[in-house]
């Protein structure tokens, strides 16, 4: 079973602007709530160390995340990998009249029990959070 969102939104700002807060793969995790750390690993990989409240899973799980398509500053896809789970991430920047209409798709493909679930239930809410990060660095 795979959980999957979308989500879309307008922010006050040019493309740019919002492309430097989007593709940094940094602020992508913190915006994320069971990120606990992360780690840069090179100019296009990262280590997110997650925690998921899940029964039976008393760990932090590493995942290793690489941006695999970039075209600034329009479009970045990131895919994600773990023993857990699959993640895919894609976010695509449009210039409006007055600012970006931004298109945010997810998907997790669980790996083990719950872990669906649990990104079924959360993961609307975690693009909010991605939102919200987005807004707060541009004051938008």
């Amino acid at each position: 079973m795979t959980a999957r969102v979308e989500r879309v939104f307008e922010i006050a700002a040019p493309p740019e602007e919002v492309w430097a807060v989007i593709s940094d793969p940094e602020q992508r995790a913190r915006s994320i709530s069971v990120v606990d750390t992360f780690e840069t690993t090179g100019e296009r990989t990262a280590v997110w160390h997650v925690s998921l409240p899940i029964p039976g899973l008393n760990r932090t799980i590493r995942v290793e995340t690489e941006d695999v398509e970039i075209d600034p500053p329009a479009y970045v896809r990131f895919v994600g990998r773990s023993k857990a789970m699959n993640v895919q991430g894609e976010h695509v920047l449009e210039s409006t009249n007055g600012g970006t209409h931004i298109t945010n798709r997810f998907t997790v493909d669980g790996r083990l029990p719950g872990v669906e679930r649990y990104f079924e239930r959360k993961l609307d809410g975690e693009m909010a959070n991605l939102e919200a990060t987005i807004r707060d660095e541009l004051d938008a």
